[in-house]
């Protein structure tokens, strides 16, 4: 064993030498970890009452990582690794669960499942939110395709952004500046600017908000290649959400969303070239809510037109996508201990594509589409005396490759003693995932496959969690997915093409979370084990990753925190010779200080990567080294 691995084990470790060491002095400030989760069920239920181990990313999680990337947050959380979160602000980002990759990870927003079918995978690009736009995020991993569809097949991302505050008017200004520099260039040039605006309210029964933010980086190369220029990245986040009370029973709101970006980049095998692309997302869409004696209704919708233009590229093309998806379901609570949930969920999706110097038109988008429509059910049973079960079922009705059912069923049981408890849990999950209109349809880079069939995939889950006291939780579980028809590309045509072989991969999660001395000192972390020696092209995926994050509230004004990341070797191909080559394993080390000036103005400094650690997260592409960041956040 390595010393990064001992400094990870190390740091992992340490909390629990200090909860057992600390006498509880005061009872009454007793820490509530026991977190409410919604996303296992669409209730709200207590941590002891859920089948499964829901990650959630909070409010003052959030506020404490201004100027990070969300695919930089999501990567700190177990079992998921967001490959290209530490590289050139514009870098693709490949999203992994539990050894699955974007395509079995499904992200919704408020509700509702994003995706672009422009994109290889049609997963939504990350790339395009901003983290001053989300209020909390809860990440549920397993196969949960019963509630939220084709593509759940590893783990769903809850985002919910911010809406207006009860004040009349309210007011937020947010801006950092930092370096953004490689290892081998430490000259602390201020080359990232990072702002936000945003106005909110409540006018009577009328809720609004507008925001604006950007994103400026500079200064750091995309490619490895020596002498290569800087590739520059700016963003652009423009959100509305207007909201109406008509009544204590009846709610809703619309909401709009313009978020661009453009990114130079260089060749796929990290050469240098003088590459630029705009990736533009326009979406728009609402919310309704009545409830009713023991129940609720609820309808959501969103519609999306996006657009990346390659056309200053070595590829000139230009990718179009429309996706509208809506969801609307029924909660009711038939007693105490039995919840329900009945809906039907669609999305219509279309894809076009001009391409060579002429642009084209190869792919039309009346060619390239397909509807789903899915009705599903889902019951929750949680029993007086500790036993829980969660099972649901779903029928998709795809336009191009008929119907389809999955189901899931979810038994758990809780011991609680006094102020803490003891959960196991198990869960068996199926899942299906068709292929994405780029896979079967593109023909820029000639991977496009028409006789692609669909993904099928079930996944067991075992295990058990402990929370001591209030004070501390931890969970270890294994899991284990076997897959079948996995679609994956040849690395020398780029051509997708179904496995012949089954995947059959699983692995380890291990959570905790406590706060000790009167709740001044946090610490969390996690590990996950994935056997990738299952997986024929696991590229990019890391068989160990540890995450750990001490903080300290060192006064009722000042809070600080220390942070790191451990990721073990990793496989990867050359583009360049379409050869196998390794990736170093690598660990970061990262610092956090934050003080309140004011009631209403704070101010936060950071230093990613303390040690200069020198990695890639692809081969022959850049990573950030030793970066700091100095910003304020004031509110009225």
């Amino acid at each position: 064993m390595n010393k990064k691995k001992v400094f990870g084990a190390a740091f992992l470790m340490l909390g629990s030498s200090f909860v057992f060491a600390q006498q509880i002095q005061n009872e009454e400030r007793v820490n509530e970890l026991e977190e409410v989760v919604i996303s296992d069920s669409k209730f709200k239920l207590k941590s002891e009452q859920s089948g499964k181990v829901v990650t959630k990313i909070t409010a003052k999680e959030l506020e404490r990582s201004q100027g990070l990337s969300v695919a930089t947050l999501l990567t700190r959380t177990s079992g998921l690794y967001i490959n290209g979160n530490g590289s050139a602000a514009g870098q693709d980002l490949g999203i992994y669960a539990r050894g699955g990759r974007n395509r079995q990870v499904v992200i919704r927003i408020d509700g509702v499942t994003v995706s672009d079918p422009s994109l290889p995978s049609g997963e939504f690009d990350l790339r395009l939110l901003s983290v001053n736009q989300v209020q909390e995020i809860e990440v549920l991993k397993g196969a949960s395709s019963t509630l939220y569809g084709s593509g759940a097949a590893a783990a769903v991302i809850n985002i919910t952004t911010k809406s207006g505050s009860k004040k009349k008017v309210s007011a937020n200004f947010q801006s950092t500046i930092g370096t953004n520099q490689s290892q081998e260039d430490q000259d602390y040039d201020i080359n990232e600017f990072v702002n936000l605006a945003s106005i909110n309210g409540t006018l009577g029964k009328v809720h609004y908000l507008a925001s604006f933010g950007n994103q400026f980086s500079d200064g750091l190369s995309a490619g490895e290649t020596e002498g290569a220029h800087e590739d520059a990245f700016s963003k652009y986040n423009l959100t509305t959400k207007l909201g109406y009370q008509w009544s204590e029973n009846f709610r809703f709101h619309f909401f709009g969303n313009l978020d661009t970006y453009k990114n130079d980049y260089d060749a796929f095998d990290g050469s240098e070239a003088d590459n630029t692309f705009d990736s533009q997302q326009l979406r728009a869409g609402s919310f309704w809510e009545f409830t009713y004696l023991n129940g609720s209704f609820t309808f959501t919708n969103s519609y999306a037109s996006l657009e990346r233009d390659l056309t200053k590229s070595a590829f000139p093309s230009i990718y179009k996508g429309k996706v509208h998806t809506f969801d609307a379901f029924n909660k009711y609570t038939i007693n105490e201990v039995l919840y329900t949930v009945i809906g039907a969920n669609g999305s219509y999706s279309d894809f076009s594509l001009e391409n060579g110097a002429a642009l084209t038109e190869v792919i039309k988008s009346d060619d390239a589409e397909f509807d789903i429509i899915d009705p599903y059910a889902n019951i929750v049973y949680t029993s007086g005396f500790g036993f829980n079960i969660n099972a649901g079922a779903r029928l998709n009705i795809h336009s191009a490759y008929d119907n389809h059912f999955v189901y899931s069923i979810n038994p758990s049981y809780t011991h609680t003693f006094g102020n803490s408890y003891i959960k196991s849990l198990a869960s068996y999950s199926t899942a299906y995932i068709t292929p994405s209109l780029f896979q079967l349809y593109d023909t820029a880079f000639l991977s496009g496959n028409p006789n692609l069939k669909p993904e099928e995939s079930a996944t067991i889950e075992g295990g058990i969690e402990v929370s001591y006291d209030k004070k501390f939780t931890m969970s270890a579980i294994y899991f284990n997915r076997k897959s079948e028809n996995f679609i994956t590309f040849n690395p020398k045509t780029f051509a997708n093409f179904n496995s012949p072989k089954d995947i059959n991969i699983d692995g380890v999660e291990v959570v905790f979370d406590t706060k000790f001395l009167d709740d001044k000192v946090s610490l969390n972390g996690n590990y996950t084990y994935t056997n990738i020696h299952k997986i024929d092209n696991g590229i990019r995926i890391p068989e160990h990753m540890i995450n750990a994050s001490l903080g300290y509230q060192l006064d009722k004004k000042t809070y600080t925190s220390l942070s790191y990341q451990y990721n073990t070797e990793r496989k990867d191909t050359n583009f360049a010779t379409s050869t196998p080559v390794s990736l170093t394993d690598y660990g970061l080390l990262n610092f956090y200080i934050s003080h309140q000036l004011m009631d209403n103005l704070s101010i936060y400094g950071t230093m990613d990567n303390i040690t200069n650690e020198d990695y890639q997260e692809i081969f022959g592409f850049n990573t950030r080294g030793r970066n700091v960041r100095i910003g304020f956040n004031l509110k009225f």
